[in-house]
């Protein structure tokens, strides 16, 4: 019986025209509704409770950011940098990320529904112990990522680098994995509730055997 399919992500509801953004900074708004941001640079920030809604983001810098509780929806960014941006309690709905740099983010406890990644590096990455539902990772380097005790639901993986990836303690459920490398994965066993392309899983028939404690026999 064939497994079933998982859903894909909502994409982002913004409407037609947005309002240009003045600048942003330390001093900047809290919460951000229907505008348009382009070039700007927040690194190094540390704030909570920031809350984005119907925006879009371009070339947006918010690497090494301490940013808790943050909230979006209904957002897109392009070519942003979100390298080692850290959260607690962070919460995404409907939102798409293209080109975008994700290296050692780290996001624990993270809710996330209807996401769509493409194109992106987010390796060295940490999604512990987070729930994401409807996300699609397309064309994306996810070596050495971290989905230690996360609970994942309709989450799809195409065309991924997922090298030594660690999904430990996971919990799939309708899940995909194709045309992805999965050498060196951690947590092989929980990918039971996945579903994976066969020319994946011929590849990975000498890792299948050792997680079952099947000794492979020498051709004669």
């Amino acid at each position: 019986m064939p497994a079933a399919a998982a859903d894909s992500p909502s994409p982002p509801r913004l409407p037609p025209r947005l309002a240009r953004a003045g600048p942003l900074g330390p001093a900047g708004p809290v919460s951000l509704d229907g505008i348009e941001v382009s070039g700007a640079d927040v690194s190094e920030q540390r704030a909570a409770g920031l809350s984005f809604d119907a925006v879009r983001l371009a070339r947006v810098d918010a690497s090494g950011s301490r940013l808790d509780e943050l909230r979006l929806i209904d957002v897109e960014l392009t070519d942003c940098n979100l390298a080692n941006l850290q959260g607690r309690g962070v919460s995404a709905s409907r939102v798409a990320i293209d080109r975008s740099r994700l290296t050692g983010i780290s996001v624990p406890g993270a809710t996330l529904r209807d996401l769509a990644i493409r194109g992106c590096r987010i390796d060295l990455a940490a999604f512990g112990a987070g729930r994401l539902t409807r996300v699609t990772f397309e064309d994306c380097v996810l070596g050495e990522t971290s989905f230690l005790e996360a609970e994942l639901d309709s989450v799809r993986f195409h065309r991924c680098d997922l090298t030594r990836a660690d999904f430990r303690g996971a919990r799939l459920h309708r899940c995909e994995f194709r045309g992805s490398d999965l050498t060196g994965l951690e947590g092989i066993r929980q990918l039971s509730g996945a579903a994976i392309d066969w020319p994946t899983v011929v590849e990975l028939a000498g890792v299948w055997a050792a997680a079952l404690g099947i000794d492979v026999l020498d051709t004669d």
